[in-house]
């Protein structure tokens, strides 16, 4: 008896051609004698066209070909199924993919996403809104919002947009947050809601994150001169550092004294003053290595 299997694939993540990748898991699924659905997600409607696909094939797990922003949309789409997603990293935000420490190789990935065991991972809500992986009120959601003006994709796009943001970067913020039955103060720069490690160029943000422990960090970065900003890209995230302080809880309110950019899982989503956040304890399986 052949297994169902859907394969959701944003045809535009990080600006890459992805006939090859279509292919090649069309070959793997015949050979491995899966019965193999195809869904390109077209920007419109894709949450509920993913929904009424399951409903007619109930696959036993979806593969999602693009970045974190697709991951989050098949995760929410399956909110209500017990259903497996794996993972063929395709987009411009891989985050996810980089913190699971899944392959290069697309072969290798294949094989975990189509066949490999699974965690159940824990999501976050934020004013209502899921994160799967990294957010953050400040300087990178200020990243985010020109990097998504500007025409030039891939890692210089981040590249040229990190010398524009830490140019153009506003004062720092007063935040006052409610955690684990406290009330603190803090004057950031930056403060990142983390459900893992680390952001998908490879630097670690919130060194003891755990995916399924279910909580969560706010990582707050006082001061961002450019001997931390070094430190943290090159991997040695001060953790002692006075510059740095890290909270781990299950909930969490965040208020600011003026609305801060802020981004979910590489996705700008405006200026914010206030922040409700939760953990959603192993909302979803992903197959792993």
């Amino acid at each position: 008896m052949k297994k169902n299997v859907l394969f959701v694939v944003n045809p535009i993540s990080g600006d890459l051609d992805k006939s090859d990748l279509i292919e090649a898991v069309q070959e793997f699924a015949a050979t491995n004698h899966f019965d193999l659905e195809v869904y390109e997600t077209t920007g419109k409607n894709d949450l509920k066209e993913i929904q009424k696909i399951y409903d007619q094939y109930i696959p036993e797990r979806i593969v999602v070909a693009g970045g974190d922003g697709t991951i989050k949309m098949v995760a929410e789409a399956m909110e209500e199924h017990d259903v497996i997603i794996g993972i063929l990293p395709a987009g411009s935000a891989n985050g996810l993919s980089v913190d699971l420490n899944l392959p290069a190789g697309i072969e290798e990935n294949l094989k975990i996403a189509f066949l490999n065991h699974y965690i159940e991972m824990d999501m976050i809500c934020i004013n209502g809104k899921k994160s799967i992986h990294l957010s953050d009120l400040g300087l990178n959601a200020n990243l985010v919002k020109n990097y998504e003006n500007s025409d030039v994709r891939g890692f210089w796009g981040y590249a040229l947009q990190a010398f524009t943001t830490l140019k153009e970067s506003e004062e720092p913020f007063v935040a006052t947050i409610s955690a684990n039955n406290k009330v603190v103060e803090h004057t950031a720069r930056m403060i990142v809601v983390a459900n893992s490690q680390k952001y998908g160029t490879g630097v670690i943000i919130n060194p003891n994150g755990s995916m399924n422990d279910g909580k969560f960090e706010l990582v707050i970065l006082k001061s961002l001169d450019l001997l931390l900003i070094g430190k943290i890209i090159t991997g040695n995230m001060p953790i002692d550092s006075d510059d740095i302080v890290i909270i781990s809880t299950d909930k969490a309110t965040i208020e600011t004294d003026y609305p801060v950019n802020f981004q979910i899982d590489g996705e700008y989503c405006g200026a914010q003053k206030s922040l409700e956040i939760h953990i959603l304890h192993k909302q979803m399986k992903l197959a792993v290595p």
